[in-house]
């Protein structure tokens, strides 16, 4: 970036406005004191007493503008130190310089793009709270945190997971946030203006987005089948039935049995003792905890899903699961068919109806007997395990996929944020909040699970499940022993819906605002545009809808968003630390936030540069020295199977390499290659704020006369007009 250190002109309102004399006795200090007043939201001062420099209105920069931005700044003005100069006033190719006509200071005001109609915003600040909470906290809270606390340390988990949430999670969600919210832009759009060769990175996001909302909708359309099916005086999984297997065990069926003349009950059948003489069966064999299987379990598997053979066999569709299938995404084509009024209003309810449903559990789970027993296993701190390599990376790892980053999502959502929102303080509330969600989800879940333990004469690690074990068999099969159990099998399904639409809302959220800013358009046909994402979200969730699709279930939830979502985060990272600039980008956000101390400068810094990357890149080579062969049911998946897995997987690294090469060949071919890299690394002239910005009075406009002046030489310069520096 070139510095012009010539003296300030003051061309006279008759003059050429090329021709310069010297500026005199212009206060710097007074200049210096302005830019922080109008960051610290603080009166301006206004002593200049010597005549004020002024733009033209020739179309022409006062000094000519060149080839790349330039940097202006006050030879006079040693104050204004390397430190001082991120202090600046930044105008985007498309500014307009207004000299205001009273006490007002000066606004810079950056156009909307004519091609497209307004993107819109947030109704209101809890909108996106809500919204960003619903997309945070997500069925992993719940079905996930719960094993992983208690098989890594128990209450000492708590310990790495929390680190790990400032090294990791923290930094790339505060991130994300203002960097959607500084340019109002998707990952699609957004991307291709702060660095166009690896735009393909924003495209591997919204690939991982789709992907995941293919099968998530399906994880919803059971919850709802579950749903209907507890509209019932009877739950249909209380008894062993047709479907069940000779080893499921009823024991609603198996007090009944007992009650009648102390009979046995074996193999769906109940049988009196002179039977049992003749047979010669054991009554024992009535008891083994080892062989038997809960009705849950087996109407999961064989009536609701009819799990085939193998992945290899998909066998028929399973016509149930594809009209919940058919309703889930038509509420989601409801709730976003407005964009951010209609979901902004849908999320309070997805976000907060969870919570309703885990305190009346919480509180229903600690009157049951034997619930200490799970929550004692939960809490009790095994400091041994912190020792362990594995229980640092297990917390990593889910403090990364609770918040979601390089996922595209938290740079939709905040997109839609008004310019100066305190993106800050939202991802603390958010984080934090996220992190007390999955503690508390675990207490619920581990007071239940203790229940059930003492029902079934079972140590605890015998009966805890993580994942759709632990909602579709371990839960239903709880509630069958509860008082009433068709309502809290209601309750918890509807939690289960609840939490997976307020994720799957940011997921397709990311995909319709990528097609949006990429053909803005499209912005002024909406619905249409969400219509369309929706059916073909709809068909792509078929294949999972087959008695084979949990097979296909597995293995999409393996390899869809594994170890090229770190890759995806360490590359982000690399751009805006590195290549764009921390302190550029921190500039960036403190227009939005405001001024903060040079400790939170050092602070993000430092872990975007270093110990966030460092950590993504440990857990990155980790997560391939762990890889193990995929299984289900004890049914190792085909080599075939695997190799589709890792293309998956491999997808959003194919994005970012192939619209580099694509980008590269696209450059003007008399460049070298060095000038084509070095262009395309850096942003383009369109990158900026795309909202108002507060600008500083440094007397650089004739005042008081309203004149507003256009200069077009920004729009001519061949880099980033936001070095621009007054």
């Amino acid at each position: 970036m070139s510095t012009w250190d010539g003296p300030f002109s003051l061309p006279g309102p008759d003059d050429d406005p090329k021709s310069m004399f010297q500026a005199s006795e212009l206060d710097c200090r007074t200049k210096y004191l302005n830019m922080i007043a109008e960051d610290q939201n603080k009166s301006l001062l206004k002593p200049f007493k010597s005549p004020l420099l002024r733009l033209t209105s020739a179309s022409e920069a006062i000094p000519p503008f060149h080839p790349s931005p330039v940097a202006f700044r006050f030879r006079q003005c040693n104050l204004l130190n390397a430190a001082q100069e991120q202090l600046v006033h930044d105008v985007s190719s498309s500014a307009v310089l207004t000299g205001p006509a009273a006490e007002d200071d000066l606004v810079g005001e950056v156009q909307e793009p004519e091609d497209g109609a307004d993107r819109g915003n947030w109704s209101g600040r809890f909108d996106f709270l809500m919204c960003l909470l619903g997309f945070s906290v997500g069925l992993g809270n719940v079905w996930r945190f719960p094993y992983l606390a208690y098989s890594n340390g128990g209450g000492a988990f708590l310990f790495p997971f929390i680190l790990m949430f400032l090294v990791v999670g923290f930094p790339l969600m505060f991130l994300e946030l203002s960097f959607g919210q500084f340019a109002a832009l998707g990952p699609a759009a957004i991307f291709d203006r702060i660095c166009p060769l690896l735009n393909g990175l924003g495209y591997g996001m919204i690939a991982v987005s789709s992907m995941v909302s293919f099968y998530y909708t399906v994880i919803i359309a059971w919850a709802f089948l579950y749903l209907f099916k507890s509209l019932t005086s009877e739950l249909p999984w209380e008894r062993c039935r047709s479907w069940a297997t000779d080893n499921c065990y009823s024991h609603l069926e198996a007090s009944e049995c007992h009650m009648t003349n102390g009979s046995v009950y074996l193999n769906h059948t109940c049988f009196n003792s002179t039977m049992v003489e003749k047979l010669q069966l054991s009554a024992n064999a009535s008891s083994n905890a080892s062989t038997r299987v809960a009705p849950a379990e087996d109407f999961f598997e064989r009536e609701m899903l009819r799990v085939s053979s193998g992945i290899d066999d998909l066998g028929s569709m399973r016509w149930e699961i594809v009209l919940c299938l058919l309703l889930t995404w038509t509420l989601t084509f409801l709730s976003l068919s407005r964009g951010t009024q209609s979901m902004g209003k849908v999320v309070y309810f997805t976000a907060l109806f969870p919570y309703l449903v885990l305190s009346i559990l919480f509180f229903r789970g600690i009157t049951l007997e034997g619930c200490e027993k799970g929550i004692i296993y939960y809490l009790t701190p095994d400091f041994a395990k912190l020792k362990s390599a594995q229980t640092w990376v297990a917390a990593a790892v889910q403090i990364f996929f609770a918040l979601s980053p390089a996922w595209g999502g938290l740079i939709t959502l905040s997109s839609y944020n008004k310019f100066h929102n305190n993106c800050f303080k939202d991802a603390l509330i958010v984080g934090i909040g996220n992190i007390l969600t999955s503690f508390f989800a675990g207490l619920v879940i581990f007071a239940i699970v203790g229940y059930l333990a003492k029902e079934l004469d079972m140590d605890v690690e015998k009966v805890v499940e993580q994942g759709p074990g632990l909602a579709f068999i371990v839960f239903p099969d709880v509630v069958t022993r509860l008082p009433l159990p068709p309502l809290w099998s209601f309750l918890f399904f509807f939690m289960l819906i609840t939490l997976g639409m307020g994720s799957e809302f940011a997921l397709l959220e990311t995909v319709i605002t990528a097609v949006q800013d990429t053909y803005p358009p499209f912005r002024q046909k909406k619905v249409y545009v969400v219509m369309s994402v929706c059916a073909l979200g709809f068909m792509g969730g078929l294949l999972v809808c087959t008695e084979g699709g949990m097979y296909i279930l597995q293995l999409m939830d393996t390899y869809s968003a594994s170890w090229a979502v770190f890759i995806m985060a360490i590359l982000e990272c690399t751009i805006i630390a590195w290549i764009y600039g921390a302190n550029t980008f921190i500039g960036n956000i403190e227009m939005m936030i405001g001024r903060r101390h040079i400790y939170w400068h050092r602070f993000f810094t430092a872990f975007w540069k270093f110990l966030t990357p460092s950590m993504l890149s440990f857990l990155l080579v980790f997560n391939w020295f762990d890889y193990k062969r995929m299984e289900y049911a004890g049914k190792v998946y085909p080599v075939w199977a695997e190799i589709i897995g890792w293309f998956m997987a491999f997808i959003p690294i194919i994005l970012i390499t192939c619209m580099a090469i694509w980008k590269f060949y696209r450059s003007p071919s008399e460049r070298t290659f060095k000038a084509k890299v070095q262009k395309l690394l850096h942003p383009t002239p369109h990158w900026g704020p795309a909202h108002k910005i507060p600008k500083y009075d440094l007397g650089d406009i004739e005042s008081g006369k309203g004149k507003t002046v256009t200069n077009p030489g920004f729009a001519q310069a061949g880099g980033n007009p936001f070095e621009t520096r007054i």
